[in-house]
């Protein structure tokens, strides 16, 4: 157990003035950090795929509007994107919507779409803190919102140099643009790359990726003190460190108003050759000792082979720059929910769909895991890809009623990255979605200065005032060019869900 080097309490982000040069340093790519396994011995075919639909179409999407972006305005000013991928990221609470992209964030206002706060920079959240949190403005961020207690949790690292720090803030209200509690919890002199939060009853879980420079280290797996945090308490941590044989392990994220049983583990996904692997991850804040990480059990799945063989291969209409797949790893987020019968998880990663070497695509597998909890089983699975465009980078959620909605990027030789989307009733036949639908249709393709990095996740979320509305956001280009992306977020629910 280690204490969060530094707490303090920021009274109102309204109040708050940002620098005017946040946005002004030069456009930078953020390398991706590979992670050292993928398929295992082999090119396994995929043996799930859903290679059409039933005409069905998934719901109707609303009114979606830009997020942030290249020369996306607000209250605060005016964004300009300096970094790649953007990390595009949000989440919905009681009133509004939070968007954090790699280097800033913005707040909207959940009925209209209208930004109330932002854009700023991420590191807004910590000024006056001090220390790297507040100097460093390193990306890696992630908001989910804690639904129980009506509170934004926010982080990003601080990994400019060693040693190295994870930057949390906890709202101290439901509104994202009041005061929040801070936090930086350290890391030493490993790289803790590509952090990812759950929320849980006991604890905010964040699991990381672990480099000791370029050689990968294993994955760290960490629960941080929810209940002193939701006060502004001292908080600590608690972690396990796995073997470098795992990576890219998320946390269950709870959504929904019924919480796990009493006393439930926090549950932990990735993915190795031919199956998932479960963690199970009980904190107890009171003894150390009592504190444990079971597992992994080991759940067969049906084949595959990681999309790009885990790197870059995606193609794009009009250039012949290919884009990252991150096919070595899970997507955020890990979507828990508990619907009293039964406990389910919802997961999703990229892979290589089509019969050889010379003609792959790629498409969203995912996954409904029941009673994480007990008896773990792979309760359905498949792999979307009605035809031939390169789909990937998905999140996928479940709303009250069971029913299910795919995000993820689109993109071939024949157009420009787009964002769509896809979804299932609890009623529909097991191991298919219904028919795809367009959020946006990207009007650029990536280009130029050797750019293959693009997204790194999105992030489809549930809305917690009806339990039904999904809201979903992703990157895409309104003109061809490097450094110059756009975000959308987009809302639709499925009728039967009222």
């Amino acid at each position: 157990m280690t204490s969060a080097v530094q707490h303090d309490q920021l009274h109102s982000l309204r109040g708050v003035m940002p620098r005017p040069d946040d946005f002004s340093k030069s456009g930078h790519n953020h390398p991706a950090r590979p992670l050292p396994w993928l398929d295992g011995p082999g090119n396994p075919t995929d043996g799930a795929v859903q290679g059409g639909t039933s005409g069905v179409a998934a719901p109707t999407a609303g009114s979606g509007v830009d997020g942030v972006g290249n020369g996306f305005s607000g209250p605060q000013g005016t964004f300009t994107v300096n970094s790649a991928p953007p990390d595009t990221n949000g989440a919905v609470g009681a009133t509004q919507y939070v968007q954090i992209v790699n280097s800033g964030f913005a707040v909207f206002d959940k009925s209209t779409k209208n930004v109330v706060y932002g854009p700023v920079a991420t590191n807004t959240l910590w000024s006056g803190f001090g220390g790297p949190c507040e100097t460093d403005n390193d990306g890696d961020a992630t908001v989910v919102y804690d639904k129980a207690a009506g509170r934004w949790v926010i982080s990003q690292f601080a990994v400019t140099a060693a040693p190295y720090y994870e930057c949390v803030a906890v709202s101290a209200t439901s509104d994202a643009t009041g005061a929040y509690y801070r936090y930086a919890f350290p890391y030493g002199n490993v790289f803790p790359d590509y952090p990812k939060m759950g929320v849980w009853p006991d604890a905010y879980y964040e699991t990381f990726n672990m480099f000791n420079g370029n050689t990968f280290a294993g994955a760290k797996l960490c629960a941080y003190d929810r209940n002193a945090m939701l006060s502004g308490a001292a908080a600590t941590q608690q972690c396990f460190q796995l073997s470098t044989s795992y990576g890219g392990v998320l946390p269950s994220d709870l959504d929904g108003s019924t919480a796990p049983p009493a006393g439930s583990p926090n549950y932990l996904i990735n993915f190795t050759a031919g199956q998932l692997n479960l963690w199970k991850f009980h904190v107890d804040w009171t003894n150390t000792a009592n504190t444990t990480l079971t597992g992994p059990t080991a759940l067969p799945v049906a084949s595959f082979a990681t999309a790009c063989g885990g790197g870059t291969c995606v193609p794009q209409s009009g250039t012949n720059q290919k884009l990252d797949s991150l096919g070595d790893r899970m997507m955020f987020r890990l979507a828990y929910r508990n619907f009293t019968d039964h406990e389910a998880l919802v997961a999703t990663h990229s892979v290589k769909v089509g019969t050889t070497k010379q003609n792959p695509y790629t498409g969203v597998r995912w996954y409904e895991i029941r009673n994480p909890g007990t008896a773990p089983v792979v309760y359905q699975q498949s792999t979307f890809a009605p035809d031939t465009t390169f789909r990937w980078l998905g999140s996928v959620a479940m709303d009250k009623q069971g029913n299910m909605a795919l995000g993820y990027s689109a993109s071939s030789s024949a157009i420009h990255p787009a964002i769509r989307y896809t979804g299932r009733l609890a009623t529909d036949p097991l191991n298919t979605m219904q028919a795809e639908s367009s959020i946006i249709e990207g009007l650029g393709s990536q280009s130029g200065n050797n750019l293959s990095r693009w997204g790194d996740y999105s992030a489809m979320t549930v809305d917690p005032a009806d339990d039904c509305t999904f809201w979903y956001t992703n990157e895409y280009l309104r003109t061809t060019g490097s450094f110059n992306w756009s975000t959308r977020l987009e809302s639709f629910k499925f009728s039967t869900c009222q």
